[in-house]
Order: structure tokens, then sequence, then C-alpha cells
């Protein structure tokens, strides 16, 4: 017993610290295959919505106040890149919030009202956040043409106020990947709630 108990903080670390692990640079997109409920309806892959230029995927949900802040910002980028060969989706892994606000109803009501022109996606059990190391909305990951991933991180450098945004992270990647150059900021601290995991 005293051998288990020795050992149960380190296997404890040793879990949160696999949970919290970022997906490294140049690593292709994680369970590219596993299927998720979009609010429109369909069930739709990563590897479905990876355009010719690149997937962006936006772990996100309904009841953050950061995500009330950047979410415009979505509407505005996913605009300005879809029609670039870019796929865009929002994630929604806030399994142990379901009842809380981030049910696929929910989802749906929020696609709507902010008019979202992109994917949101259910991730019912968190799947593809764990995959990911993401854990925090939002937290934004890019792979280019080659489904590698070159960003990782927040979306830029001013939450609250747009009109002060001096570096723009996910807008600055994409250009990157267009013009064919590496990504000079490649990795982000992401800000936000955390993923609100059911375990």
């Amino acid at each position: 017993m005293k051998l288990t108990m020795r050992v149960l903080p380190v296997v404890l670390l040793l879990v949160s610290t696999t949970l919290g692990k970022e997906l490294s640079l140049g690593s292709s997109i994680p369970l590219p295959d596993l299927k998720m409920l979009d609010v429109g309806g369909k069930e739709l892959s990563l590897n479905d919505i990876t355009g010719s230029n690149g997937l962006v995927v936006i772990f996100s949900c309904n009841t953050c106040p950061w995500v009330d802040a950047w979410e415009d910002r979505y509407v505005e980028l996913a605009n300005a890149y879809l029609p670039k060969g870019f796929g865009f989706v929002a994630v929604n892994s806030n399994a142990a919030y379901r009842s809380k606000g981030d049910s696929y109803d929910d989802m749906q009501s929020r696609a709507k009202k902010m008019g979202y022109t992109f994917y949101y996606t259910l991730d019912k059990q968190s799947e593809l956040a764990r995959a990911f190391g993401a854990t925090r909305t939002p937290h934004v990951f890019v792979f280019d043409a080659d489904r590698k991933l070159v960003y990782r991180g927040a979306i830029d450098d001013n939450a609250k106020r747009p009109d002060k945004v001096e570096a723009r992270y996910l807008a600055d990647a994409l250009d990157a990947c267009l013009a064919g150059k590496d990504v000079k900021t490649a990795s982000t601290k992401a800000l936000g709630c955390t993923i609100k995991f059911d375990d």
C-alpha cells in the first residue's frame, strides 16, 4: 500500500503532463478521420474540412469570455481566408459543460447568432482536444498545404482591444503559408478558459 501511495503522485504527474502537451510543430493532423457532428447536421472529419492550402482548427466553446472577445475575429478571418483555400473549423471539446451552455443545440444557436461561415463541430468526448494537446478556448492550430503544423497558440496579441492589436499571429501564419514562407512566430501562448474535460 505504501508503495502504491508513493507511485500514485508520479503517475498522476505523468498523466497531467501528457494531457497538457501541445502538438509539436511539424506534426501531421491528428485523428484526421475522426467524424464530428457539425452544427449544420453533417458528420465531418478534419480530412473533409482541410482546404488546398491548409487547415485552421480553433478549439472554442459558447461559455468563455475569451471566446466572446475574439469570436468576431474568427468570422473575419474565415471570410478572408476560406476563399484562399484554407479549411476552417471551430471545435467544441467542453464535454463536462454540455448541460451548462455547450450542448449541440447551444452551438447551433451560437453559430447562427454570430454568423459563422465555417464549420463548428462537437468533439463529443474531447478526443480531438486530447490528441492536439489543446488546453484553452480559444486555442488555434494551423496546418499548411502539406498538412503539417506550422502555427499554434493565440489569434493575436490583444483579445480585449482589437484596435490595439500589434501582432496578428493567425493571419500572419496564413499569409506565410500562401507565400510559401516559414511562419516567423510559430508558437505563442494560448490564452483563455480551460477546456472542460469530462474526467
